[in-house]
């Protein structure tokens, strides 16, 4: 069977004063066919399906757009330079029996080189995974990637609840570590399983899973 290479289509995009870093996967496999919707925007998480930058939007009322334009490239890339966060998804590439998004799906990945990213960037405090510690999330992929270092560096827990918080040293500088929930739709369920969201929902019938990724994601961008 031919495997799809699915190759990460974006270069690091990470502002010079940057402080926080978006780290997720790999967009769908048709970004980096160059195959977009009419409403994808060709940028990191610009996914029609996404909701990264939806909820960015609701939460900094940044009125984006939501179309395969430059201007809306540019929206988002200003915000970022504005709030000095930057985006680096750990995955490089992979190989794909199916061409799909799922995570679970990548083969011989190969991944960024974090620390080295991370030195090059010395304000960076705080990495935002976009997923948790699941087969082939973020955070598995960047313990996974600690390991094959050969360092001594490990994240040590710092909070346990959701989302969960962790740090690691490097070269004598603290770095946070923050597993968000997925900006996709397949984390609907786990949110639903929350016992958060079950106690707000209860209390306002109308609060639903985008509106919590939205309460959540505030308290760290």
């Amino acid at each position: 069977m031919e495997l799809f290479h699915h190759t990460h289509p974006f270069p690091p995009f990470i502002p010079e004063d940057a402080t926080k870093l978006i780290v997720g996967t790999l967009p769908p496999p048709r970004f980096t066919r160059g195959d977009l919707k009419p409403d994808d925007v060709n940028f990191c998480y610009g996914s029609r399906d996404g909701l990264l930058w939806p909820v960015l939007s609701r939460l900094f009322q940044l009125e984006l757009k939501f179309e395969n334009t430059s201007e809306a490239i540019q929206q988002r890339q200003d915000f970022l330079k504005r709030r000095k966060i930057g985006i680096c998804d750990i995955v490089e590439s992979s190989m794909r029996a199916k061409v799909n998004a799922s995570d679970l799906g990548m083969q011989e990945v190969k991944l960024r080189d974090m620390l080295e990213i991370l030195r090059k960037n010395p304000k960076i405090d705080t990495l935002l995974f976009t997923g948790g510690n699941s087969k082939n999330g973020p955070e598995y992929f960047f313990r996974r990637y600690l390991k094959k270092t050969g360092t001594d560096i490990r994240l040590k827990i710092v909070s346990n609840t959701s989302p969960r918080i962790h740090q690691f040293i490097l070269d004598g500088r603290v770095i946070k570590t923050v597993s968000l929930i997925a900006p996709s739709g397949a984390a609907n369920i786990s949110i639903g399983s929350s016992e958060l969201y079950k106690e707000i929902k209860k209390k306002n019938p109308e609060f639903n899973t985008f509106d919590f990724r939205v309460l959540q994601y505030k308290e760290f961008f």
